[in-house]
């Protein structure tokens, strides 16, 4: 597919119309539609603008750049080269700041690149060891962290609609065969007991309970990524924390 329908494509699923996609860049509805229909070839820094105004996954600005016929701008490096030695020192220090309290780092595939103790104190104890390389695997698979969680089936379905929001901002994303996947996990009862407000996608912060060692520990969760990255690998990175929504959870992990 050439770059003109491709990026059509970006604009359609944002519900954004040609008239403010191009004001927003400062150009025509008209010049945008001949980008659009291929009749007139977008400069790279206008790609890029494109790009940015329709956030469109740094990964994928590569593949339109590639097929508008410029090189790629933003690098892939790999978080074991010599080059992000800083970034994973600054990843490792950080998790260990949030120590007892759980905190991880997942790559794009919700693969856990980097986890705290805190990880495998509370939510990674118990779990099949197959599974507990992959954040959405380790908490949705009965023979994980499932039978733990307090209100499992309601954290199901929020842990779900989280995937289904992602591939609806990146539809050729490879995460379609993980969510697949789960989609096929028995749903467990989860664990009994706890007063849990059942998650809401509207909150930045999420409720979450979960049964450690004959008790039921809640947490507040939230997930943050790297503002305005210029790497691919990084730019899919995102870390997950989980901070103590009581005192007896609080004082639980610190003794």
């Amino acid at each position: 597919m050439t770059v003109g329908p491709m990026l059509r494509q970006w604009r359609q699923r944002r519900r954004i119309s040609q008239l403010d996609l191009a004001l927003a860049i400062d150009s025509s509805a008209r010049h945008l539609s001949f980008v659009e229909t291929g009749r007139s070839k977008p400069s790279q820094a206008m790609l890029l603008k494109l790009a940015e105004h329709l956030d469109v996954p740094v990964r994928q600005r590569n593949t339109l750049l590639v097929a508008a016929g410029y090189a790629p701008v933003y690098s892939e490096l790999s978080l074991d080269s010599a080059e992000m030695v800083p970034l994973r020192s600054s990843l490792e220090t950080l998790l260990a700041a949030y120590d007892p309290f759980p905190a991880l780092v997942f790559d794009g595939g919700y693969q856990m690149v980097a986890v705290n103790t805190g990880v495998h104190r509370v939510m990674l104890a118990g779990v099949d060891p197959t599974l507990s390389t992959n954040l959405m695997r380790a908490v949705l698979h009965p023979d994980g962290l499932a039978p733990r969680v307090v209100h499992f089936p309601a954290w199901r379905l929020y842990m779900l609609n989280r995937m289904q929001r992602q591939l609806a901002a990146w539809p050729d994303s490879p995460l379609h065969e993980l969510y697949e996947e789960v989609l096929t996990y028995e749903i467990v009862r989860g664990a009994l007991g706890g007063n849990c407000p059942l998650p809401d996608p509207g909150l930045v912060a999420q409720p979450f309970q979960v049964e450690c060692d004959g008790t039921i520990l809640s947490f507040v969760t939230t997930a943050s990524t790297f503002n305005t990255p210029l790497d691919v690998t990084v730019s899919e990175l995102a870390i997950e924390t989980f901070l103590p929504a009581d005192e007896h959870t609080s004082r639980f992990l610190r003794e």
